[in-house]
Order: structure tokens, then sequence, then C-alpha cells
């Protein structure tokens, strides 16, 4: 460990309250760098995508942070904390609490919204809970609650001098013959009880018909209402309160009319009554809450009728019915002939001739029975009921994976019936402020909420304001931290699933914000990824706020416009992977500018992504979506020009997403890969006879376990191992290509499984991660290692870079041909064993870019990009380009949802999406070259796209 001499240390110290010094940082690709980062300050690292930007911000400064807030708990709480490994580093000073927005946190619990995760909801919860206004949801009238003192004064009131009964409900609507009941009543010495609105005496042995529905009132007294004689009726009414727990009833004898009273909330009419509100009772997480239908998901799963039966034109026992195929010799089949012959049809009609009745019992089943004659055995005289396809469907017994596969894929999502989607108990609709429910308000896009909280004051009674100030101050905040960072066009019902990882790491910011916490050190990465150039202002302004209420703010990021208004900018590079990991240069922005490195160069233009000097016109086909309605869309039509490269373009939250990977997407899969994914709204799809595969190349990580790596995923290591099994080395032992996979017995080292690496378990400390001691890091045990295949043993060639396995493969075509699409991807630098969790997001969707460039393209295939540039530097942006330029040169289509405009001014057609996002959106602005959009006034996109084609 490179030691710092006592001078360097004193003015560590002696900086510490003014900057963040890192020595010697080593994980990862850095190269015992030293960097300062000056506090309360907005610092952007920025450099190549693999140049140690993120081993730096998060696995050096986070992780050290993380370690030692963690190192200030208690032993016993620390073993349930789990602990963190120290990060490479000889000491960082300086160092305040640490707060990571990363992209990878989104939570995909169908449970968390966007209201839950920015604790709004939280607070409108309160705000329902204590100052709304409840209504009947059977008459609609407001409902009200008494004291006992303010029922007995209305008794008096509208009852003076006639004869009254006051009752204690007991029954409501209810089956039995409650003999028990009236026994218990004449006990306690009551003598009448009101039966279905007749008052009968209470008799020894009395009960009612049990098959039949009572309502049953107990009779307290019967008095006649006089003004002097409030005693009596006040402890009637008192009497009949704890009998009817909490709720009355007062008969009037001479319209035998009856009128409720209750402590509760209570209809006056028809005496329905709901719980006192509290905050869970506006929960959908919660069983006080949540729509009992659907359990506070808002949707709910059931068979799809169509899907069971793609095509009525076939019969049954040619494959009518899909989940059970075509005819066999099974017990469903003959149940299914045996309803045949009861309602006269065979297997050989077609579906679509049986009669209505037949096919609801083959679907849902029947209690009648059914003669099963024809069976292996013969005639047989078995009778039997038949429990349907849909029940055969849902009581697979099955719990694997395969078996839920099979269900799911003849099901579907549709809105829940019970709750319309609001997930609500249909009681908690029926509280309202300002005439709106809760339900209805997480409706509105943020941008009109804050305006209707912004003017609901004059619209609450003067109780409500009281109750409501300190709640509504906090909404307002909150709501416009969101709006800040440009979000305002997301509901707070949007499920935090659907969001990008941009959208949730500026909900995460808007969060922090609202948090007003000081003296802490924010970490972001890549912060305006989703974000168009329009809001990116609203973003940097966001983060100076928090920069100027006494934080310090890292971000790491490519942005122009970021770096402009950085304070202190953190270069890293030159290149890539191992050729990276020091810091080029550092200082402000024209310091950076004016540097020796690719940043540099990219921003004074000496070095740029050329537009190209003719547009593609494509091949002269089309593939027109037409009438796409879903989410925000209103009725979309748009043609996609096949054989160029397409980019979608618009405001966040115009609909793109919606569009693409919502519609045009899932219609592709279906189509070609018969995927379960069901498409958003849309009428027509033209066009699909010219392309013959889809394919999502995203940004998610290639495998989840450290065993993965882009060797594996390219299946380039299935044919090096096929090449170690041809050796003649191999073939004198009799090894097979399995004997060089690290995944099972065989030729792995089985004292670490072929991980390389031992994990020790410490009680109260780290894992620590030691080079296994048997094969020496190496995966494989000595008999494998002893097969050489030109010198090199199979993990010489995992640890082997891209660029260094290109030589030493060249003349192997088929190994040759997926190691040069990976070092063609720009990514000469990773090693072929390079564990998957330790590549970038641009780095992941990279390797998937080469597996795709690897296959034998047809030209007919159409690739579908989700903001590719997201991690990448403008020196990757156009390395990235060049390939997706080669697959389009091929005649593939290429369709790129990008806000990059060095990506949208190299394009052939624009789509541009708008004009605003959420419901000001969802409709084409602009179509047409970079040129033809740019001078279109309406869109956002040209304004900025004309000062980039000049």
């Amino acid at each position: 460990m490179p030691t710092h001499n006592d001078k360097t240390i004193d003015d560590a110290l002696l900086h510490d309250e003014g900057e963040i010094n890192v020595l010697g940082a080593r994980v990862h690709n850095l190269r015992n760098i030293d960097v300062t980062i000056p506090r309360n300050a907005l610092t952007v690292i920025t450099g190549l995508s693999g140049s140690g930007k993120s081993s730096l911000a998060f696995e050096t400064i986070y992780a050290e942070g993380q370690r030692r807030y963690l190192e200030t708990l208690s032993a016993y709480a620390r073993q349930f904390m789990g602990n963190m490994e120290r990060p490479d580093v000889d000491k960082i000073t300086g160092l305040s609490p640490v707060i990571a927005i990363e992209q990878k946190t989104t939570n995909k619990n169908p449970r968390s919204t966007v209201g839950t995760i920015t604790e709004v909801y939280d607070f409108m919860r309160l705000l329902f809970a204590r100052a709304s206004i409840a209504y009947s949801k059977n008459t609609g009238e407001q409902m009200v609650r008494y004291t006992d003192d303010q029922i007995v004064d209305l008794i008096t009131e509208n009852m003076e001098g006639k004869k009254a009964a006051v009752l204690a409900p007991l029954v409501k609507g209810r089956k039995g013959h409650y003999k028990e009941l009236f026994e218990q009543l004449s006990k306690k010495g009551f003598l009448y009880a009101r039966v279905d609105g007749n008052i009968l005496e209470i008799k020894a042995g009395m009960k009612l018909d049990r098959y039949k529905v009572h309502h049953v009132e107990l009779v307290v007294d019967k008095l006649v209402v006089k003004q002097d004689d409030r005693k009596r009726l006040r402890e009637s009414v008192v009497t009949a309160m704890n009998q009817g727990k909490g709720t009355i009833m007062v008969l009037d004898y001479e319209t035998d009319a009856t009128r409720f009273y209750s402590r509760h909330l209570m209809c006056p009419s028809t005496g329905i009554s709901y719980n006192e509100p509290a905050p869970h009772s506006f929960s959908f997480n919660s069983p006080q809450g949540a729509c009992p239908h659907c359990n506070g998901l808002g949707h709910v799963v059931e068979l799809d009728v169509d899907k069971i039966i793609p095509n009525p034109k076939l019969s049954i026992r040619k494959g009518g019915i899909e989940p059970i195929g075509a005819f066999k010799n099974a017990l469903i089949f003959w149940q299914i002939e045996a309803i045949g012959r009861k309602y006269g049809f065979t297997l050989n009609d077609p579906i679509e001739d049986i009669s209505e009745d037949a096919m609801n019992i083959i679907l849902y089943g029947s209690d009648e029975t059914f003669r099963l004659s024809e069976t292996p055995m013969g005639t047989t005289g078995y009778v039997l009921s038949f429990d349907g396809i849909i029940a055969y469907l849902s009581k697979d017994d099955d719990d694997s994976e395969k078996a839920k596969k099979k269900v799911e894929q003849f099901t579907r999502y549709t809105v829940c019936p019970q709750c319309n989607g609001t997930r609500l108990k249909e009681e908690a609709l029926y509280f309202k402020v300002a005439e709106k429910n809760i339900s209805e308000l997480s409706a509105m896009d943020i941008e009109t909420l804050l305006e209707w909280f912004l003017h609901v004051d004059p619209l609450l009674n003067s109780k409500q304001k009281a109750i409501a100030r300190d709640i509504l101050k906090e909404i307002r905040e909150r709501l416009s931290f969101l709006i800040d960072v440009g979000l305002g066009y997301l509901s707070l019902s949007r499920s935090s699933g659907t969001l990008s990882g941009g959208e949730s790491q500026r909900i995460r910011l808007a969060t922090q914000i609202g948090s007003k916490l000081v003296n802490v050190l924010y970490i972001l990465d890549e912060p305006s990824i989703g974000l168009h150039q329009r809001d990116n202002m609203k973003l940097i302004t966001s983060l100076k706020q928090l920069r100027d209420s006494g934080n310090s703010v890292i971000v790491v990021e490519h942005d122009e416009d970021m770096m402009k208004e950085a304070d202190y900018i953190v270069d890293m590079g030159p290149r890539a992977g191992v050729h990276g990991g020091d810091v080029v240069a550092a200082g402000t922005f024209e310091t950076i500018k004016n540097a020796d490195s690719l940043t540099g160069k990219y921003l004074r233009s000496e070095k740029k992504i050329a537009i190209p000097e003719q547009r593609r016109q494509g091949n002269g086909e089309c593939l027109t979506i037409k009438g796409a309605t879903g989410n925000n869309l209103k009725n979309v039509s748009v043609s996609l020009p096949l054989g160029s490269f397409i980019c979608v373009t618009g405001v966040s939250g115009s609909g793109k997403s919606t569009l693409i990977n919502g519609t045009l997407h899932p219609i592709l899969s279906k189509h070609f890969y018969r995927s379960t994914k069901e498409p958003m709204p849309y009428k027509d799809l033209e066009g699909l006879k010219h392309l013959d595969k889809v394919i999502d190349v995203d940004q998610s990580p290639l495998g989840r376990t450290p065993r993965s790596n882009p060797a594996t995923y390219t299946n380039v290591f299935g044919d090096i191992r096929k090449l170690f099994e041809s050796t003649p080395e191999s073939k004198i032992r009799g090894f097979k290509a399995g004997r060089f996979s690290f995944n099972v017995k065989g030729g792995r080292c089985e004292k670490c499984k072929g991980a390389g690496v031992q994990t020790i378990e410490m009680n109260f400390l780290p894992d620590v991660y030691v080079t296994c001691k048997t094969c020496n890091g190496k995966r494989y045990n000595r008999e494998t290692l002893e097969v050489k295949y030109k010198g090199k043993t199979i993990s010489d060639v995992l640890n082997m870079t891209i660029d260094q396995a290109a030589v030493f493969f060249e003349h192997i075509p088929s190994i040759h041909q997926k190691i040069k699409a990976l070092k063609d991807v720009g990514l000469g630098y990773i090693t072929l064993g390079q564990p998957s969790t330790t590549l970038s997001g641009g780095e992941s969707q990279r390797v998937k870019l080469a597996t795709e460039l690897a296959k034998r393209d047809t030209g007919n295939t159409l690739y579908i990009l989700d903001e590719p540039t997201t991690g990448l530097h403008f020196d990757d942006v156009r390395q990235l380009l060049d390939v997706l330029q080669k697959l389009v040169d091929r005649g593939n289509t290429m369709i790129v949802i990008e806000h990059n405009l060095d990506v949208i001014k190299v394009a052939d057609y624009l789509i541009d999406m708008g004009p605003e996002g959420g419901a000001g959106g969802g409709v084409v602005v602009a179509t047409g070259t970079p040129e033809v959009v740019a001078k279109n006034k309406k869109s956002y996109t040209g304004q900025f796209l004309k000062a980039y084609l000049k």
C-alpha cells in the first residue's frame, strides 16, 4: 500500500473543511489515483464508458461513506444489515454522510407508485382521513354523525308529542334462526323485538325461519316524546347505542317510518354507516383500504377465451382448443365427445359451428353428468361431470415455472371490475375534499394536481382549513419539486415499474430536495437520462438548489450543458478499461475544454460526430401503425420507412415509449415469437410481411451472477470449448467440451466451484473473497489446465482482453467473427471472462449489440433501441452510431428512442412526439428528415436541433 509523506497528510487535514480528498484509489481499473473534489460544489465526473467514473464515484467514495455509517452501528445491528467491504483506497478525508441516487434502484413492485415513492400520497391520505366529508354510496347524501345529546335534541324536535319506539339494530339482512340471540335478549330483561317490520314479544324458544333473510331490531323503549321527559329518552338512547354498537333507529308509530341516528358516520336515509376514516382507510397496501377483489393492485389476471380458441374455424380434433392441443386418447377428449353426443356435435366440427350452450360447458364446465362411451376399455358406464377447460388450466397442480408459463400464455391483465382500477374499497371513494375523492386526485397529472391544491382553500370550510393548513403546505412543496425536475407529466397513480431509470432517479432527487438535509454528499448517476433538452435546465437548477442549501453534489454525467454549469469537472481516461483509470484533467469547464483529452477535443469541436452527406430514403416499403391509443396516445397513426435509421423524439412523457415499446414491439414479438405480452390498444398494423424478425436491445444487465460474462453471453465460449475438445491432448484423455465449462462438475476446480475465488464468511465483518488456493484463481483443475491450444490454457483465454483474443483466434472464423463484433463496438479493453456484474449499462448494451452483429442477419430485421446513449461519452456515441449505421447499410431497419442530439442529427427520418408530456402529449408533432423537423416551429426538438445542424 503506497504511503504518503507526513506533509501530504497534514495538507489533507488542513483542507478537510473545503474539499474531499481521495488518496490511492485502486478499485477495479483505477490506477492508484489521488483526486481532490471541492465540498459544497456541483462536481461532474466524466470520461469514456468504462474509464472508471463509477468506480471512483460509487465503488470508492459512496462505498466508503456507506461503510463508515455502518461502522457506527452496534455489532448486534450490523449482523442484520450485512457488512460492507472496505474499498481498495488508502485514505479518504473530508467525507460527509453520503446518499447515492442511482439508476438501478427503481422498485418494480406493482404496489409502488409515484405517490408512494414521493410520500405525497401519504400526506393525501392524512388529509382525507382528517378533513374529508363523507357521502352515502346509496343516496349520495352527506353522511352524518351525532353525539348522544344531539340525538336526543333531534328526536325531541322532530317528534314532539308523537308515539315512538327506540330501536337497536342487531341483524341487517342475514339468514338464520337467531334462537340464541332471543334467549340472550330475554335474559337481559328486554320484552320486545321488531322482526322484519313487525313488533313481537320475545318468548321462550322463539326462533325464525333459518333460510329466509331477516332484519331484527331490539325494542329498547316505547314512549310518547315530551320535552319534560328528556331523562328517560336519553337513558333509552344510551342503552340502544350500547346494544346497537353505536347506531339506533327511531320508529314513528303513526307513519311506520324509521330514522337512523349514529355515533359513527351514517347515511340518514338508509342507515348504512362507514368506519371512522384513518390514513390506512385510503391505502391500497393495507387490508383496511385495499379493494378486496384485486387486493389493491387495480388489475386482475383472467383467462382469455380468444387465446384459448385462437382460430374458431378449426375443429377440436385438429387442435382448435389451444391448451389441450390436437386429439389424443385422454379423458378430457372423451368427456368433450360425451358432451357432443348430448348437444349434437362431433370433434370434427369447426368450433364456430358448435352451439353457444355447448361451448359454455366446454369452457366453464357444468354440474350436468355425461356418459363416457369411447374409451380404450371399450364402452364403459362411466358418468362424469365436466369442470371445463378454464378450470383445467387454473387448477394445474404443477408449481414449476414451465407450468406457470403455460397458463400465462392464455391469460390477460384486465382492469379490476370492482374498483375500476382505483385500487381502493368502495367506501374510500365516497370521502371527498372539495368534491374530489383521493383516486380522482391521484389520476391527475402533477401539474394539474398542483394547480388544484393551490386553489383549493376557498372550497374548504373553516374547520377543514384549520386541519389541512400544514398538510397542504407539505403537498404543495413536494409537487413543486417534482415539477422542478421535469416530471410534471406523471400522475401519482403511475406504477413505479413503468418508469425509466432517469425518471425514477429524478423522483428520488425531488424527494431528497424535499427532505431539506444539509452537509450531505449526494452522488447521482446520469440524472439527465430520458430528459429532453428543454427540461435540462430545470434539472440543473434543482441540483444547484441542493448545492446552495449546503450540500456537496457529485454527478457522473456526459451532458455538455451540465458540464458548463458545474463548478468543477473531473475527466477520467485516457481510454476505457485497462487503458483507463487515470484522471486526465480536472478543473473548471474552460480547463477541461482546453485539455488534451477526448472530452476536451469534443467540447472544442476538434472532434465531432459528422452529419451524413446523404440521408437514406429507405427501401420503399413502410411499416404503418394505425389508431394507437395506449396511455396518453391520441389515436396516433404513423408510417415507419423500412431500411432506414429512424429516431423517435419528443419531450419526456410525450408517448414515445408507449408507441414503440408498449405498442409496436409487443405486436411484432407476438407475431414472430408468440410472446404473451399484450400490446396497448391499436386498430391496425400494415407492412408486417416486409420484416422477418424484431430485436430489442436494452441496457439491462447480461446476467445477475459473476458466472455470466461476455464469452458466455455471446456464445463464443461454446465455440472455444469445442476448439479445446478437438486438441490432440483432449482426444487422448477423452475430454469433451463440457470438461472446459466452469459451471459444471468435471473440469472445474471443485474447491471454489469454478469461481476462482472462495468466500470466507466472517461474523460481524464483511465476507472476504480470497483467491482459491487450490487453483490459484484459474477456475479449473490441474488435468483440465494441462490441455493447451497454441500454448494457452482455457483459463488464459478467459483472461485475454477482446483485442488480444481477436489476434489469437484470427484463423478460426466461427470464433473470430463473434470476437471481432465485440471489438467493433468498442469493447476491446474488457476480458472475455469479465463478470457481467462489473460491466456498466452502456457496456452491457454493446455486448448485446455485438451478439446480434455476429449473427447472420436477413436484411429484414427491425432493431429497437431505447436510449442507447445512456452512460456513453461523445466518443462512445460515435462508435455506437458506426455500428448501428452498418446494420442499416445491410438493409435492416433501426428504431431508436433518443434525446441525444448527436444521434438525432444523423438519423434518416424523425418522428417527433409531443407537444408536451402527459395529457398534453400523445400526438405526432412532426415527421421527416432532421432538416424538415428543425424548421417546424411547434417542435421543441426542432428548436434545439437547428443549432446542431449548422
